[in-house]
């Protein structure tokens, strides 16, 4: 259910097990890079982080040559980006890791196109699920509705041996449960009331261009508001402004522009005033924290799976969606071929839950923190203030620490465990060493081009 990154990719490990995959959409998929209405911040920047990209590479071999080959554009952090977080400049040290930063319309339709290719896999489009067949015990399809046409008032089943939910955030799989007698799963949600906007500019100033691809402030309970400018892949930049519940950003033209005032250093304003629109600007105001806990015990149906956002959604200002969604279908498929055991439904779902617990833990943990959350989550767990004491004294030393740096974005990028962070190297500068100095205006250059 769901034809977005996370069924597709879905899609591509099943088709290794079955005789027939079904992808149903309700979009029409579009011809060539455009956005879908089914990808409701498809218009919002979007980046690939290193452990999503190994995944991909992983599931669909050759596939970042040809992100690459389309003009993504591949940004080294931190030394291509001037990035600020929680209230300090980051040094623009050599290059740790890398992410893409292209349009997610255009990395979904080569995802499409490699997925579509394959003969055992078909596309229902235009078309919407509406409800479970099968019972309490075992899931044994869907019921389907065209969203068009003479027959959009009818329903007709489509049975399977597997159901597989990629529906997205806004998934109606909990009621679909309870219809048929089965037990929907808790909820754990964490809302700061954070909203965003996006427009595409061209600009016209050497200020993000050459050595600098992107600009990016991150909010923080310091300083609420964010914002920035990546690249895409004409040679445009994807500008965002976020702020809390109350102060939402505007879609108006003009104080788009004027919002981005409210960001701690005037930068990022500069550039818009010498820039020239692209598009209006678009609102996005669902950034909602909710992980649905399909893997605790309960009256749950086999036969059924959860995955991508319609399992866990994060807040998006994360940039982890897409990563976490290639890293399900890589944890799908490593549980599907494990000959040690059995694949039940509870142990592949508890296999896909992992993948998305470290994208959770940075995400939640981050917005727990924010004025005003809100949710079933927020007050976390006792271990977590000790975890919490140890993290902050990494952020303090992550904008102009090496050694912590390194450590701090291989996490973030989900290339990493979080244990890198307790490695003795790091740990010692945690620990034991003042935090480094960091910039107190946004660094104009890189300070070296050699690898660290």
């Amino acid at each position: 259910m769901g034809g977005s990154l996370a069924g597709l990719l879905a899609a591509h490990v099943l088709a290794g097990h079955a005789e027939r995959v079904t992808v149903v959409e309700r979009d029409r998929f579009p011809d060539g890079t455009k956005p879908r209405p089914g990808v409701p911040q498809g218009r919002h920047p979007h980046v690939l982080l290193e452990g999503g990209q190994v995944a991909l590479e992983s599931l669909l071999p050759g596939f970042l040559a040809e992100l690459l080959a389309a003009g993504a554009p591949r940004v080294g952090m931190p030394s291509d980006m001037v990035q600020r977080q929680d209230g300090r400049w980051l040094r623009r040290l050599p290059a740790t890791t890398h992410i893409y930063t292209g349009s997610r319309a255009q990395l979904e339709e080569l995802v499409r196109r490699r997925v579509l290719a394959n003969p055992v896999i078909s596309a229902v489009e235009g078309t919407d699920v509406v409800g479970l067949l099968g019972d309490a015990s075992r899931v044994r399809g869907v019921l389907l509705r065209d969203r068009s046409g003479d027959d959009r008032d009818k329903q007709r089943a489509l049975e399977a041996d597997l159901v597989v939910d990629a529906s997205g955030g806004g998934t109606k799989v909990p009621q679909w449960f309870t219809a048929i007698g089965a037990e929907a799963p808790h909820e754990e949600t964490i809302e700061t009331g954070l909203a965003y906007a996006s427009r595409i500019y061209r600009g016209k100033s050497g200020v993000l261009d050459g050595d600098t691809l992107g600009y990016y402030v991150y909010p923080s309970p310091t300083e609420v508001h964010g914002g920035g400018a990546l690249p895409l892949e004409d040679g445009t930049h994807l500008v965002i402004v976020s702020g809390l519940r109350g102060d939402e950003p505007p879609t108006d033209d003009d104080e788009f522009v004027t919002y981005t005032k409210r960001l701690p250093h005037p930068l990022l304003h500069r550039w818009l005033d010498e820039a020239e629109p692209l598009s209006p600007a678009f609102g996005y105001r669902r950034t909602a924290n909710i992980r649905r806990r399909y893997d605790l015990p309960g009256r749950r149906p086999a036969g059924f799976l959860a995955t991508g956002d319609a399992l866990c959604t994060f807040n998006p200002i994360y940039g982890q969606g897409m990563a976490v969604a290639a890293m399900s279908a890589v944890a799908l498929r490593d549980a599907l071929a494990d000959q040690r055991r059995t694949p039940t439904t509870r142990r592949v779902q508890r296999a896909l839950l992992a993948a998305s617990r470290q994208a959770w833990d940075i995400s939640a943990g981050a917005d727990r923190k924010m004025p005003g959350a809100v949710g079933t989550a927020v007050a976390g767990e006792p271990a977590d203030r000790v975890a919490d004491w140890y993290l902050r004294r990494v952020q303090e030393r992550y904008p102009g620490d090496p050694v912590v740096g390194r450590a701090f974005r291989s996490v973030l990028t989900l290339s990493a465990p979080v244990a890198t962070l307790f490695a003795p190297p790091v740990a010692r500068a945690v620990l034991f060493r003042p935090p480094a100095p960091a910039p107190t205006e946004p660094p104009a250059t890189p300070e070296d081009r050699r690898p660290e």
